[in-house]
């Protein structure tokens, strides 16, 4: 990625979850206007074959989660669209089995925890995408990696609480979801503590996940897989990368798609990472005998492209961050928190 690409942009949003919805997609709004309704992966989710599940999930997400109903209600309103149509794309992953949602995550433990991800999506949102600086009422305030057209809490994100998540897809078969993965993951980041956050995965079916977890003050690092009905939750002992399909999930090792691209980084990192290489090296690598960990193709078989890195380091001092933009040189932000 050359240094004259657009960077990735940061909004600030406070106020009810209404109007950071409204506000998020008002910052979305031009680039899903513009890709989105005549992509052939929109337009499946929007069709009447998916519907009944559709409005099944949404009645399901006002009931137990109404925030983030709203939220979604501000998003749509933002976007100009249908909220129906919003809350369908928000609920990819779960209506299908593979979508464009890749990933990569290096999870480090040991005396200063790390939690390093790439971002991986549709190639036509580079440039459009931004960091969301979210103080919503009543909850943590957060950071997160955002999409046009989606809610937060399905990349990377870290809160005002301490907790620090990135989420991978799993592209789980045969599952029919109850709550959205997505909207889980939006509701983990008003969680206050990292058993809040596995009580929040583990009851409700959705589509599959895999999320990295860990909190200032606590030294874990959790390697959590869900969907289904099921969550496994392991306890990270030893350096080890996430490549977007599940490695302890029982019903994902039963049952998903695992991609050329998602097996060939998941050996190739099993490889980097045994050698001791630095978390952003690995997630920068495109070296490897298939295809690379780090994503700029535009043929890319799985329609992705990687948009943003980021690395989380637990210290004495707090949480030190950084979210890169490019693949190489410095970061875009950093701080501690």
């Amino acid at each position: 990625m050359s240094n004259e690409l657009p960077e990735l942009g940061w909004h600030t949003l406070s106020g009810p979850a209404h109007d950071i919805g409204l506000a998020l997609g008002r910052a979305g709004r031009d680039a899903v206007q513009r890709h989105l309704p005549g992509h052939a992966l929109w337009r499946e989710l929007v069709s009447d074959r998916h519907a009944a599940r559709v409005a099944r999930m949404a009645q399901a997400t006002r009931a137990r989660f109404p925030a983030i109903w709203a939220e979604i209600e501000g998003l749509a309103a933002g976007l100009g669209l249908p909220v129906e149509q919003v809350f369908a794309w928000n609920c990819r992953g779960d209506l299908l089995a593979s979508v464009p949602d890749g990933c990569t995550t290096v999870l480090v433990p040991g005396d200063t925890p790390t939690l390093a991800h790439n971002e991986d999506g549709l190639p036509f949102f580079r440039g459009a995408c931004f960091i969301a600086n979210v103080a919503p009422q009543g909850q943590p305030g957060f950071r997160s990696f955002c999409y046009p057209g989606s809610i937060p809490g399905h990349t990377f994100a870290f809160t005002d609480a301490g907790l620090v998540q990135t989420v991978n897809n799993i592209r789980l078969t045969g599952v029919e979801a109850e709550i959205p993965r997505m909207v889980l993951g939006r509701a983990v980041l008003a969680a206050a503590t990292l058993a809040e956050a596995l009580a929040i995965l583990r009851d409700a079916p959705s589509g599959g996940f895999h999320f990295g977890l860990m909190q200032r003050g606590d030294g874990r690092i959790l390697s959590v897989e869900y969907g289904g009905g099921e969550c496994s939750v392991q306890d990270v002992t030893a350096p080890a990368l996430h490549a977007n399909h599940a490695l302890h999930l029982p019903r994902g090792l039963a049952g998903q798609i695992v991609t050329d691209s998602s097996g060939d980084r998941q050996a190739w990192g099993d490889r980097l990472v045994a050698e001791g290489r630095a978390p952003l090296e690995i997630l920068r690598d495109r070296s490897g005998p298939g295809l690379p960990i780090r994503r700029d193709e535009p043929d890319d078989p799985d329609e992705e492209n990687t948009l943003g890195t980021a690395v989380f380091t637990l210290t004495g001092a707090g949480l030190d961050w950084s979210i890169h933009d490019r693949a190489a040189g410095p970061p875009r932000y950093s701080g501690t928190a």
